[in-house]
């Protein structure tokens, strides 16, 4: 992915979401672009106009961190997003975010089987892990239920974000499928900045830009955010509607993967049909998520 164009892109988008009013100026007359002048980012974040318009022509690389937190606070951005615009910073300095080799597998690797044990120990929630390229590498056995509309006969390695936009079964499995789609775009825009020289990832954006009319809409409005914890909402052709918590925790021992768990309320109607579901999946062939090809 083009660095300067990433930086440009973001920069432009949060610039036009804060108003005057909202950084405390006059609004003066005849405005011509949506929130924001550079003039105004400039005065704001201490620096001059020339020196702002550089930066947002996506030549960040060398800017410091009191300037680039100077412009976080201008364009009144929020945790999620002051890490992405660190992230492209570094990525336009030659800095990985990590000390790992930038270069990936073109395949999703098989679980550690101590992983998978963990996974397996998991027994009264959806547990599963993804990489940064939303694959989804191994479920626990309730979550191999849980998600058989996605993961189907195992013919591939289910990917979270091709379901999403690619695969018509997805409007039903997601209640709130507007909201899922804008949550998995901005989610995978953080994950972009880390690495810009992942070809996989690349490929994959592509893929989904080509095919989606939406993901396309989505990528280009350069909104970030982190996972987290929250609550969704999912209806399984199983059992029905289902509303359950989740949490994202890393998994330090495996460079951008992360372990989902989703679980409901004590005593809820979303509990009870978990439960069902897990009967049900216990008749389930096993199947580890990245079994198959991706």
């Amino acid at each position: 992915m083009d660095n300067r164009a990433e930086v440009r892109e973001f920069l432009i988008t949060r610039r036009a979401k804060v108003t005057p009013q909202d950084a405390g100026l006059p609004p003066g007359p005849n405005r011509r672009v949506p929130g924001l002048r550079r003039s105004e980012v400039a005065l704001l974040a201490g620096v001059s106009v020339e020196y702002y318009a550089r930066l947002e022509r996506g030549a960040i690389g060398g800017a410091s961190a009191s300037v680039l937190d100077a412009i976080s606070n201008a364009l009144q951005l929020n945790d999620t997003e002051r890490a992405h615009l660190l992230d492209l910073a570094r990525a336009a300095d030659g800095i990985p975010t990590s000390a790992r080799a930038r270069r990936r597998p073109s395949k999703p690797a098989p679980p550690r089987p101590s992983l998978q044990w963990a996974l397996d120990s998991i027994t009264e929630g959806v547990a599963f892990v993804r990489d940064s390229h939303q694959n989804l590498l191994a479920t626990n056995p309730l979550g191999r239920a849980f998600y058989t509309p996605m993961i189907g006969d195992g013919g591939r390695t289910p990917n979270l974000a091709r379901f999403q936009f690619l695969d018509p079964a997805s409007r039903d499995f997601y209640p709130d499928w507007d909201l899922f789609a804008e949550m998995c775009v901005a989610i995978m825009r953080t994950e972009a900045a880390r690495d810009p020289h992942d070809r996989v990832f690349q490929d994959l954006v592509g893929e989904l830009s080509t095919c989606s009319d939406t993901f396309r809409r989505l990528w280009g409005a350069h909104d970030v955010r982190q996972h987290g914890a929250g609550t969704k909402r999912f209806h399984h052709p199983e059992v029905g509607e289902v509303t359950l918590a989740y949490e994202e925790l890393a998994v330090t021992a495996e460079h951008g993967q992360v372990l989902m768990v989703y679980t409901a309320e004590p005593g809820s109607p979303s509990a009870d049909r978990l439960k069902l579901l897990a009967s049900w999946g216990a008749e389930l062939p096993a199947y580890a998520a990245g079994s198959g090809p991706a």
